[in-house]
């Protein structure tokens, strides 16, 4: 389905409700663990009273904890996140691929796919030292501009949606490397288009440096993209260009490879 076929809020078909009730349960994340009715209310823009009965349902349906004032997802939310990771196989394979990787040079790798404005982790093998403040797990959201999975998703994109994403995302400042320009930014995902692979270094997180490339099925259907993240300081661009990313293409056409099978 294309962002043309999608129905819109005024849509006779659009159902407010659960749309609602959805970006309640999208409003608790790692800085937003547990809530009250006011901060669930000022963070979805809903008043109190509309806020309070999604949460007092969201609590009867088991998918939210009540403790006095406070709210917090149950594990209850990760049923949902399951039926996403369990209906699509191929996910199995790439781990597979990734956990070959961490084991071959000593450095964290991931699948991420894009939703939205952001990038979402839904596998990765993890290597010991860690990289970035924020802790990366599968479920895990980072803005698509400042990421390398997110450039190479984005360079993807037919030109009528990429469009539509640089006239409405928010570029912001997360080091003194960041693009904040969007015709800038542009021009880096035309860059990516072409070589086929993205390189990101140091725009999101200070010392953080990644690489990533897409993944395809056997019908040539983009899966996601496939990434390996090191420290800038232990890893010069010469080896994550020289060395990494003739790994990481091998490992994108088995994958393909394999799915064929």
């Amino acid at each position: 389905m294309t962002a043309e076929d999608k129905l819109r809020p005024e849509d006779r078909d659009f159902v407010a409700a659960l749309a609602s009730g959805l970006e309640v349960l999208q409003a608790f994340d790692q800085q937003h663990p547990r809530m009250t009715l006011s901060e669930v209310a000022t963070r979805t823009g809903m008043d109190r009273a509309k806020a309070r009965r999604f949460l007092l349902t969201l609590h009867a349906l088991g998918y939210l904890d009540k403790q006095q004032r406070h709210f917090a997802l149950t594990p209850r939310v990760l049923q949902l996140g399951n039926a996403f990771l369990s209906a699509n196989p191929y996910r199995v394979v790439i781990q597979h691929y990734l956990e070959e990787i961490t084991r071959e040079i000593g450095e964290s790798t991931s699948l991420g796919i894009l939703d939205g404005d952001d990038v979402v982790y839904i596998a990765r093998s993890a290597a010991e030292h860690r990289l970035m403040a924020i802790r990366l797990a599968v479920g895990t959201r980072l803005p698509a501009a400042y990421t390398s999975i997110g450039r190479v998703l984005l360079a993807q994109l037919p030109e009528t949606e990429l469009e539509s994403y640089l006239e409405r995302v928010r570029l912001e400042v997360h080091t003194e490397h960041s693009i904040t320009d969007k015709t800038e930014l542009r021009r880096a995902l035309e860059i990516v288009r072409r070589q086929g692979y993205a390189i990101v270094d140091q725009e999101l997180d200070s010392g953080l440096r990644s690489l990533a490339v897409p993944a395809f099925d056997q019908r040539g259907q983009l899966l996601g993209a496939i990434n390996i993240s090191t420290n800038a300081a232990r890893v010069d661009m010469a080896t994550l260009t020289g060395r990494f990313l003739p790994l990481l293409q091998e490992k994108a056409r088995l994958i393909r490879e394999t799915l064929q099978g």
